[in-house]
């Protein structure tokens, strides 16, 4: 995490607590030539739109006045989706037992894409059960770990 994401997460902490949601991820990133930071925020039963417009309405001014980021961007605040990717130890642990969707940077076995279930996971590698088989892959190699939509 960065130190602008992290700066985020502390600010958004007590608007978050306030309006009963929690903060599920942070992120500050370069998309072609403008930035966005964006919190993606939750709760039990999910996020609606008034949840995420109510915190960003009062992020906003907090934002401005203590200016952590020193280039222009793009605040959002949004929920993280079904298909929410893994990237803190507690989202591995409520997605234990769940079916994820994998992309590496590299092929490993073969491959850079996986889909499982996920049995278990530590600080370096989880380990998914994909086709009766167990497979464990260093988080480093992973592009993206993500929750998988099934319709």
């Amino acid at each position: 995490m960065s130190k602008i994401e992290e700066a985020l997460e502390e600010l958004a902490l007590p608007i978050c607590e306030k309006f009963g949601v929690y903060i599920y991820e942070t992120e500050y990133k370069k998309e072609g030539e403008t930035f966005y930071l964006r919190l993606f925020i939750d709760k039990e039963g999910g996020v609606t739109v008034d949840d995420c417009e109510n915190v960003s309405r009062a992020l906003n001014p907090i934002l401005d006045e203590k200016d952590p980021i020193k280039e222009a961007y793009i605040f959002e605040v949004s929920s993280p989706g079904l298909d929410r990717i893994l990237s803190r130890p507690w989202h591995y642990e409520k997605a234990l037992g769940r079916d994820i969707d994998v992309r590496l940077f590299m092929p490993f076995d073969g491959k850079k894409i996986f889909s499982g279930i996920l049995t278990d996971f530590s600080d370096s590698s989880f380990t998914i059960l994909e086709n009766g088989k167990e497979i464990t892959i260093e988080k480093k190699i992973a592009a993206s770990v993500r929750l998988a939509v099934k319709f």
